[in-house]
């Protein structure tokens, strides 16, 4: 089984990592886990101003810091993965990325906004739960 696991780098990242490799069966003996993380666009003055390169260049550095210790950790963990950085909304890029990598599963951690929360600012997660094509796995 393959699965897309949406990371943004927050403890609640770790949280599904941690549930990950304690059902190490989740994936399957021959699953494989793309590790997502979705990097915010930069608004179009700033990336007018600094030059494409540049943007580029810092998309690419916030991406590793949360990429690069989630490799080492799954490496530690012999959890087959590859990671994948992309710009854009979360929702959007996660439902696209779980499309290109016909990916079986969804995982991500939830913040556990509640139901005003939710209201007020939305939730990630529970966009991605209602539009989602395959099944979602949240660990809060």
């Amino acid at each position: 089984m393959k699965i897309v696991f949406a990371a943004d780098g927050s403890k609640y990242t770790k949280k599904a990592l941690a549930f990950l490799v304690t059902h190490e069966n989740l994936a399957g003996p021959d699953g494989e886990v793309v590790i997502l993380n979705v990097q915010a666009p930069v608004p179009g003055r700033v990336s007018g101003m600094l030059g494409s390169a540049e943007v580029a260049a810092y998309h690419a550095e916030e991406s590793q810091k949360v990429l690069a210790p989630i490799e080492r950790f799954l490496k530690r963990h012999k959890i087959a993965f590859k990671t994948v950085a992309v710009v854009g909304t979360p929702t959007a890029e996660i439902l696209r990325a779980t499309k290109k990598e016909k990916a079986h599963m969804i995982m991500m951690g939830t913040h556990g906004h509640g139901w005003l929360g939710r209201a007020v600012m939305g939730s990630v997660a529970q966009r991605v739960v209602t539009d989602a094509e395959v099944p979602v796995l949240l660990v809060k």
